[in-house]
Order: C-alpha cells, then structure tokens, then sequence
C-alpha cells in the first residue's frame, strides 16, 4: 500500500516538475491535445450563410487564398511556406475548394498574378462542376490601373479589390486619387469594387474622400494571444514584416469608426494568422460589426470552421453595428 503511494507521489511529481520545464508555446500545445479535431468528411449539419455586396452573393466565410498560394504569416518559422507548396498539390486544392462548397463556402480570394491558382481555378469548374467564385486581389500600379482589371475580369472574377499592402502605401503617400481612379475603372468592367487595407487611416480616407467603394476589407483581430504587439513596437503593419506578428494595430478604433460606415465590411486576419481560436476569432469579427470574414482554412478545418462561424453569426444578430450585406 505505502509503495503504490509512493509510486502514485513521485509520477505526479515528475509529472509538475516537467510542465513547469515547458515553454509557453507547449503548455498551448498540450492544452490543445484533447480538443476534438474535424475530419474533411465530418459532416456538422451547418451551411455558412450568405450576405450581398452589391448583386454578388458572398459567403460570409471567405477562404483566404495565401495558404493555397503558398504563402503564409509565419513569423520567423521559414519553413512554412514551403511545407504549404508541399501539402497544396493541385489536387488537395480542388479538394479544400469542393469541401468549401459542401459546406456553403460559394467565394475565394486569389491573387489573379498567380496565374498557377487562377487557371486550376477554372480548371476546377470544369472537372469538378465548381460553382465557387473569387474575388481578385490586385497589385496595381499607379502607371496601369487597368491591366490588372482587365485580367481578374477576364478569369472570371465577380470582385476586384486593391490589396492591402497598397491600400495602406498609397493613403500614406497621399494617392487617395489612386484608389478613387482604380474603383472607378473596376465598376465600369462590370465587378463589385473594393479596397483593403491594414491600417484604419486607409479606410478614414477613403470614406472621406467619398470613394464609391462596394466594400472594404480591412484586418481585425484582438490582442489576446501570447505574440500579440508590445507597447514597443510602433511600426506600421505592412512595416512590421522582420516581426510579423500583427495585423491590426488598433482594434478598438477600428470598431468604433466602422460603426458610422455604411459600407459591407469583409475583415481578415481575425484569427492573427493562426495565433487565435476560430471561436474566438470569429465571435470577436462577427460581433463587433465585421459582415464577412476572409480566412486561410486546410481542408480538415473548413467544417469546423463553418460551423463555429454561423454559431457566432447567430449569437451576434443584434450587435451595435447594423448588418451592412
């Protein structure tokens, strides 16, 4: 008896001691480890619904398009880009796009330079019957507004929006006229016209301005997570890539000035490129006034996430900042 107590007291002991020895990043992954996982195929009886921009249907979950590109916030892991062009073959894509559709998810966000995702884009319509549709993040210049235009349209696109990166450059340069220009020339092609940005200065301007935008995008997300920005790190988002680790410097003031726009917002980055739970993440989007959310998704998240989603849709019904698609 005295020796099985023993035995008890020095496993429980070893086992403290040890989680003590763990750094902050395993006590997450340990936490983690009983935490239920989706399979692709499990079916949650949820379908994402849907909000309009202009006369486009958008699902109010929107697959992000970096992982499927290649791309990846990843801090200063390198090998993580490389570790999604290896997962990401052609087929895994067209998997994750026909799995997002079974589960409601109809719109993607692709850069229309990656012309690798744009044409098995197409190639999914027709081997698979796809009826998803994507909306095109464009890198313009100053000097050739309408070529990116012109290409999003002709594969297909339903909506063109500056990306972010360029969105925050030209404010802070004082080329709001850019981005008044570039609207105006994505409307007369036919498609809903948006801007993004990461830094709530490009959306102040732009609505001063009086820009006829269909939509913004704009990064939202908390700062309850462990890589959240310091009070020392003052740098603008798109500054910030040697540290990558926000994305929205002040979530407080975006709340608050997107209350007064009467515009469909889409909001990205709300899980911090992975550092927050979807549940969590998506109940903070959603309940502070977001009406869509572009997010990065595996295959074997999109079920999961969906209906995580439409339970912070549902919960969030009346919230401060009217549904504004």
């Amino acid at each position: 008896m005295s020796q099985d107590l023993n035995r008890r007291t020095f496993i429980k002991a070893t086992a403290a001691s040890a989680a003590i020895g763990l750094s902050f990043e395993e006590k997450a992954l340990l936490a983690a480890e009983n935490a239920p996982a989706l399979s692709p195929t499990v079916k949650t009886g949820k379908k994402m619904s849907t909000g309009k921009i202009g006369k486009v249907e958008i699902s109010r979950l929107i697959c992000g398009g970096n992982l499927i590109s290649g791309y990846a916030h990843s801090r200063d892991l390198i090998y993580v880009s490389p570790l999604l062009k290896s997962y990401f073959t052609d087929d895994k894509i067209m998997d994750t796009w026909q799995i997002c559709e079974e589960n409601g998810i109809i719109t993607m966000n692709i850069n229309p330079t990656d012309l690798k995702a744009v044409k098995l884009f197409n190639r999914y319509w027709k081997e698979r019957g796809g009826k998803m549709q994507w909306l095109a993040q464009i890198d313009a210049k100053p000097n050739d507004l309408e070529t990116p235009v012109k290409l999003s349209i002709d594969y297909g696109a339903v909506g063109i929006y500056l990306v972010g990166n360029m969105g925050d450059r030209w404010v802070f340069d004082n080329r709001v006229d850019l981005i008044d220009q570039l609207v105006q020339i994505i409307k007369k092609n036919g498609a809903i016209a948006g801007v993004a940005g990461h830094s709530l200065e490009m959306v102040v301007a732009v609505e001063s301005a009086n820009i006829p935008v269909d939509f913004y995008m704009k990064t939202f997300h908390h700062t309850d997570y462990w890589s959240a920005r310091r009070p020392d790190q003052t740098r603008q988002v798109i500054d910030n890539y040697a540290v990558d680790n926000y994305y929205d410097m002040t979530p407080q003031e975006t709340m608050n000035f997107m209350k007064e726009v009467k515009k469909p917002w889409i909001a990205y980055k709300v899980l911090a490129a992975g550092a927050i739970k979807p549940q969590s993440g998506f109940d903070y989007a959603f309940g502070n006034g977001a009406d869509f959310a572009c997010v990065g998704m595996f295959d074997w998240q999109i079920a999961e996430d969906v209906a995580l989603a439409e339970e912070a849709i549902a919960k969030n019904k009346t919230r401060a900042r009217p549904w504004m698609a």
